[in-house]
């Protein structure tokens, strides 16, 4: 593999170029590839990954083990609460000691104000690479994930796809806004034209929108707004509603100094947007061929309609999970590869 990729930590796709992140896509597919034929493609035989879940997964730990299984090695599937980590030990001892021990550290922590300068205080004392299974500020193998999948159904140069990320009510949990940020900073890089959609009360956090937009204008793609789900969806291609919780209405220390307040907060709000769903209506609204993605789990009938997501001429859900695994072993190959 080359060796500009060898242990380069992966936290957001942000600090990539895009000419980078063409090449993670090519050995996606290339590896999809060789999936799909049963071909072996040992190209981290030996080599350990450990795997740190701040809280539950599907998707992502089941394409990183998998993935690593699929390329030679092996995952260790820990948890903070069987480590020390639960008595206090920092993260700079974790990622020392760890990165003696293996090739790759792998992390999800979403707690709001704290994830994400986890990650990064690891990145920094790691001898191996770091990479972000879902932080509080982005969710950088999700949003490859998302970009594969627009490849493989609008073709490889997606320049002026309409794509509406929209806010969508879920009772299950506040939701990380790491998913809408990672796919407004990515998408336009490539030129697709992106509307958020969202209530007043629950908007992205603005550092991140400003740094979209400049990604924009560097990409030439378009990146605009609206508190309107209907106006949002109309002539779309592709539709990705979403919820995510109230967390960037406030500052980090403002909600970690009253973060019981700001949850009970966030809650009253949510209840008086039931009606943002993506449901067969608004399906109607879009482009005539319109797509629908997510990340899942998706709330269903709460983000979208069973009829919806359900509906195997609009969806493309399924082609979105099954892409985890495809960019997941494409960053491990290229991240982890060529150590002995």
């Amino acid at each position: 593999m080359n060796s500009i990729f060898h242990n380069r930590h992966f936290i957001t796709e942000d600090d990539w170029s895009k000419n980078d992140l063409d090449t993670v896509f090519e050995t996606a597919f290339d590896l999809k590839k060789r999936f799909a034929l049963g071909e072996p493609h040992r190209l981290l035989r030996d080599k350990t990954l450990f795997m740190i879940f701040f809280e539950q997964s599907t998707r992502t730990r089941n394409s990183m083990e998998a993935g690593m299984t699929q390329l030679g090695g092996h995952a260790h599937d820990l948890t903070a609460d069987k480590m020390q980590i639960s008595h206090g030990e920092s993260a700079k001892d974790t990622a020392i000691i760890l990165s003696r021990m293996g090739h790759g550290i792998a992390a999800r922590n979403c707690f709001y104000g704290s994830g994400n300068a986890y990650l990064n205080e690891m990145a920094r004392h790691a001898k191996c690479p770091v990479m972000s299974l879902q932080d509080d500020v982005y969710h950088p193998f999700q949003g490859l994930a998302d970009l594969m999948t627009i490849f493989e159904h609008f073709g490889r140069d997606p320049r002026g796809l309409k794509v509406t990320v929209s806010w969508a009510y879920a009772e299950s949990h506040a939701k990380p806004l790491s998913v809408p940020q990672t796919q407004i900073l990515l998408f336009p890089r490539y030129g697709l034209d992106v509307t958020v959609a969202h209530p007043p009360d629950f908007p992205l956090n603005q550092a991140i929108v400003d740094k979209a937009r400049l990604n924009a204008k560097a990409g030439g793609g378009k990146l605009s707004f609206t508190h309107d789900m209907d106006e949002a969806v109309k002539g779309a291609q592709v539709v990705i509603p979403k919820n995510w919780g109230g967390f960037g209405r406030y500052a980090v220390d403002e909600y970690l100094k009253n973060e019981a307040e700001c949850k009970k907060e966030m809650a009253a709000r949510l209840a008086k947007h039931k009606d943002w769903i993506f449901d067969r209506r608004r399906a109607r609204l879009a482009d005539r061929d319109v797509k629908l993605m997510h990340a899942l789990p998706a709330d269903r009938n709460r983000e979208v309609t069973d009829e919806v997501i359900d509906d195997e001429a609009i969806s493309l859900v399924y082609d979105e999970a099954e892409n985890r695994l495809h960019t997941a072993k494409a960053i491990m190959a290229l991240t982890m590869g060529g150590r002995g």
